[in-house]
């Protein structure tokens, strides 16, 4: 049963801090033989990324560890960096469909984390606070409305922003800031031209405000959707949603972040009380984090991949498609591998270093944002024994589960042997093995390939492969 009136349970016990640590797919951990003449990533990198208690900015992060590669190469050439910051900021956004438990949860998570010994920035619902002083909808005319949605916009960016400098000036601890929703949310609310408008009025960029303004986006389900008997409209004055527009304003409000690269969603399934809820959420944050919470937190998020026949483009709902390629770099330990990866959507790019060394049992992963030029001088460092790797990401929803389908594009990898490759894949609690999330019916899936190492990236970058790759089509 589901119930807001739960005693708050307090998550105490032993927790460790790491740098965007999660836990990935497992996959083979052997190093090919090095190119003639490259540069490799050396293992003190490694141990920068994975240090464990101290989460550095991923800025400091890259010059306090480009240094350690080659001074003597002409491209890494520098003034030796100044001591980086221990600490670091991560901006989340949680959002969510009518009496998700998006007030419970943020006070729950807030509490989690100053726990562990973080400082916690809660930025209020602006909408909340504007219609609360006596904003109607209802009662707008059509330019009225307009322009308190643009005031909106403005006033939640600069509201945020109030925080975001109070955070940059915190230098003893790590600090979470958690949004109660973020500056995509109001698109939710508006046709796509008026979107457009107040973007264009206010000289805001899209893109920055999706992929670049948070580390995360949680989404928490309404009660309306798998939990019907507890949706209230009693504990906020500004709703006035009944079921049926409960349903439909989640959904429009999920869809207001689809594209942005890390969206996790929570929803009512498995849970038999509100607090279980909860926990999911705490947990789907930890591991974006990298906060470790041993076993006081259950049902772990785990990634699932699916190896996907055909797919039925007239049927595709909403997506968001970017153009991405994977570069793997020269390691010096058979237990670590390193790839950098490009994230382009209309002439827009986002570069990514992740780095995954393998410890029993299971590896552990590690992310960060670099710049275009930071992403240049890796590649000097590429591995040329693997191909570089190019496919189509389209994000999307379906159900309750936010998806990534990988579209392999040319070149293609060489174990495909010249036949396309569609990878499915989605975070859920269910474990591999276990019953499958609810899979896009517009999807003929093949079957289920998350254990499966011949389908890692890191197989597939094999430039010499006997070749495995079904044929795939779209219609």
């Amino acid at each position: 049963m589901i119930s807001e009136g739960e005693n708050e349970q307090y998550l105490e016990g032993h927790i460790s801090v790491r740098q965007e640590v999660r836990k990935g797919e497992k996959s083979n951990g052997t190093t090919s033989d090095y190119s003639s003449g490259a540069e490799s990533v050396d293992n003190y990198f490694v141990e920068q990324l994975l240090i464990d208690t101290k989460a550095f900015h991923p800025a400091d992060i890259l010059a306090n560890t480009i240094r350690t590669f080659s001074i003597d190469s002409p491209v890494f050439q520098m003034a030796e960096p100044s001591k980086p910051e221990n600490f670091r900021t991560y901006r989340l956004v949680l959002t969510g469909g009518p009496c998700g438990g998006k007030t419970t949860g943020q006070e729950r998570l807030a509490t989690f984390f100053e726990n562990a010994g973080w400082k916690v920035f809660t930025v209020p619902e602006t909408a909340t606070v504007l219609l609360g002083g006596g904003v109607k909808f209802a009662e707008l005319s059509d330019t009225q409305s307009f322009t308190f949605q643009r005031d909106l916009l403005s006033t939640l960016i600069r509201i945020e922003e109030v925080f975001f400098n109070q955070a940059s000036l915190v230098k003893d601890r790590n600090v979470l800031i958690i949004c109660d929703r973020g500056a995509m949310d109001p698109s939710a609310y508006m046709p796509p031209e008026g979107w457009n408008k107040i973007l264009d009025d206010l000289k805001l960029d899209p893109f920055e405000l999706r992929e670049n303004r948070y580390n995360q986006v949680v989404h928490m389900v309404t009660a309306a959707d798998g939990a019907e008997n507890y949706y209230t409209l009693a504990n906020n004055a500004a709703r006035s949603e009944g079921l049926r527009q409960a349903l439909e304003q989640d959904r429009v409000t999920r869809n207001a972040w689809v594209g942005h690269p890390y969206v996790d969603v929570v929803d009512n399934s498995e849970v038999k009380k509100f607090d279980d809820k909860i926990l999911k959420l705490i947990s789907v944050v930890c591991d974006r984090v990298g906060l470790e919470y041993q076993d006081r937190l259950a049902k772990n998020s785990r990634k699932r991949k699916w190896l996907v026949r055909e797919f039925e483009e007239s049927r595709f709902p909403r997506y968001e498609e970017f153009d991405v390629t994977h570069d793997y770099l020269l390691a010096d330990k058979p237990n670590i591998q390193v790839r950098i990866r490009t994230r382009c959507q209309n002439g827009r790019s986002t570069y990514t270093i992740t780095t995954r060394q393998f410890i029993d049992p299971e590896p552990v992963e590690t992310r960060m944002q670099i710049t275009e030029r930071e992403y240049q001088r890796y590649l000097t460092m590429k591995d040329t024994s693997r191909a570089t790797l190019h496919k189509k990401r389209r994000c999307f929803n379906f159900g309750s589960q936010y998806f990534h389908m990988d579209v392999y594009v040319n070149p293609l990898p060489p174990a495909c042997n010249g036949h396309p490759l569609i990878i499915l894949e989605t975070y859920t609690i269910k474990p591999p093995g276990s019953a499958e999330p609810e899979l896009p019916s517009f999807l003929t899936v093949e079957r289920e390939i998350t254990s499966d190492p011949n389908f890692s990236m890191y197989e597939l970058s094999k430039q010499t492969s006997n070749g495995f790759v079904h044929h795939n089509k779209t219609h």
